[in-house]
């Protein structure tokens, strides 16, 4: 059986890799820097390479042996440049069954000219572009906001520890997020067996839309408290919350913009396609905010 690559192993690659080798399948991933997680992957059995998305020498050598392929860059300038190489670099070789993409929902409501979008959020509308373009066998994942995200998890942990509310500047907008584990499921299964899915495009949410009220009704029933949403205005929420997080510029852009956007009611929006992947569906907040207990509560 030929390689499973992935690149780069993040969050969401790491989880692909785990689930991989459980059942396995041979794999490999592609991170930028040696680390304790690439050494944890190492012990599950996991090849583990040292390498540069940018860079075609990398990833042809990355790419030997491997016949399916995830690309799930995290957040990124270089996001373009590292699909441009691995789709030329990939074309070049003529030897993948299966190129799987990790995008972003909201490129499916994105134009070539549409300026609402974050400087990230239009990278991966041209990726894609590019992926389509390369006569690739390509599958699109495209996932809304992460549960995992700092939005919904340290952000939220840390005013709920010290007021017992979350304090996010999205209005009345609603959003579906969807856990890490739950793009990886999917991601996981279409790399087993891509031949069903190539062409595809899921786009991966939670279970349904809620608005902040509701969202915040599934926190109280995970923590077993009361606890309540504050709506903060968008500009003083990035002085005061985002702008002392301590995010790279790039991704701080980023962030502001998915708020925005989730004030605008733009990630009002729910798909079964999870569900329809893997035949579990999707997991809820509530499961999620009590799973992760000790994050909340301290």
């Amino acid at each position: 059986m030929n390689l499973v690559l992935v690149a780069t192993a993040g969050d969401v690659g790491a989880d692909v890799l785990r689930r991989l080798r459980a059942d396995g399948v041979p794999a490999r991933g592609l991170v930028h820097h040696d680390s304790e997680r690439a050494g944890a992957l190492r012990r599950i059995g996991v090849e583990v390479v040292v390498g540069d998305l940018t860079r075609p020498d990398s990833v042809d050598a990355a790419l030997e042996g491997v016949d399916r392929m995830l690309f799930a860059m995290p957040v990124s300038p270089d996001h373009l440049l590292a699909a441009t190489v691995v789709a030329t670099v990939a074309k070049a070789r003529g030897e993948l069954r299966a190129l799987v993409g990790l995008s972003q929902m909201t490129v499916s409501q994105m134009t070539a000219t549409s300026t609402a979008e974050s400087n990230q959020q239009r990278l991966h509308w041209l990726a894609e572009q590019v992926f389509n373009w390369s006569g690739l066998p390509v599958v699109h994942l495209r996932p809304t906001a992460f549960l995992d995200n700092p939005l919904f998890t340290s952000l939220a942990a840390a005013s709920i520890r010290r007021d017992g509310v979350i304090e996010l500047p999205f209005g009345s907008g609603r959003t579906s997020p969807i856990a890490v584990d739950d793009v990886a499921r999917v991601a996981a299964t279409v790399l087993r067996d891509p031949d069903p899915h190539i062409g595809r495009v899921y786009e991966l949410t939670g279970p349904r839309p809620i608005d902040m009220e509701e969202l915040a009704a599934e926190f109280s029933r995970a923590l077993g408290r009361s606890i309540a949403y504050v709506d903060v205005p968008i500009d003083r929420w990035r002085a005061d919350f985002l702008a002392r997080a301590g995010l790279p510029p790039h991704t701080e852009q980023h962030v502001y913009t998915m708020a925005r956007l989730h004030r605008e009611n733009r990630y009002d929006r729910a798909s079964g396609d999870v569900e329809r992947v893997t035949g579990e569906p999707a997991e809820t907040v509530e499961a999620f905010v009590a799973s992760r207990k000790d994050l909340y509560l301290g």
